[in-house]
């Protein structure tokens, strides 16, 4: 797996500085442009877009957050492609509130219950992301253990389900 960090030249961060990420994208895609090896050949034109699609595809990880991080557990060893996590027992029961308020407003639009939905749907995605953000300063503290990125794996899948939920509502509410 390539390291998109060392690509651009970043020390591993669950949110590298954009600016950084932008103008290196720009530096690198200048470098690598197909168009800059039509006088060296076929092969070097070739490598040449290889290295460019490697440079956008790390530029559209490393501009998202959810990706990033998704990429960082891979990186890690903690992530397979289209993986099957359980979420904690005690989430899933909480989650059961929130879907029935979601329920309860797909079946009746009219309902204070889409905003009582969205207000706690927020509310968990809000505590999701302190979670979150408290592990990424462990993290760069130095604490690179394998628990820290296991509790990184469950926030990560605990706000995949979260953030469906958020696409149902908006779903919905979409004429």
């Amino acid at each position: 797996m390539v390291n998109y960090f060392e690509l651009y030249g970043l020390p591993l961060h669950f949110r590298p500085d954009q600016a950084l990420v932008k103008r290196k994208f720009y530096e690198l895609s200048r470098q690598f442009h197909p168009d800059r090896f039509t006088q060296a050949g076929a092969q070097a034109i070739e490598e040449a877009e290889k290295m460019s699609a490697l440079i956008n595809e790390a530029y559209k990880t490393l501009k998202d957050e959810d990706a990033t991080i998704q990429y960082l557990l891979k990186l890690h060893s903690m992530l397979e492609d289209e993986e099957k996590y359980s979420l904690p027992p005690d989430f899933l029961m909480e989650m059961m509130e929130l879907n029935e308020a979601v329920s309860d407003y797909e079946m009746n639009p009219e309902s204070a219950s889409r905003e009582e939905a969205i207000h706690a749907l927020k509310s968990h995605v809000d505590t999701l992301q302190q979670e979150l953000w408290a592990l990424a300063k462990r993290y760069e503290q130095g604490d690179h253990s394998k628990e820290l990125w296991m509790e990184v794996k469950d926030c990560y899948f605990r706000r995949k389900y979260l953030l469906r939920i958020q696409e149902r509502i908006a779903k919905f509410a979409t004429p």
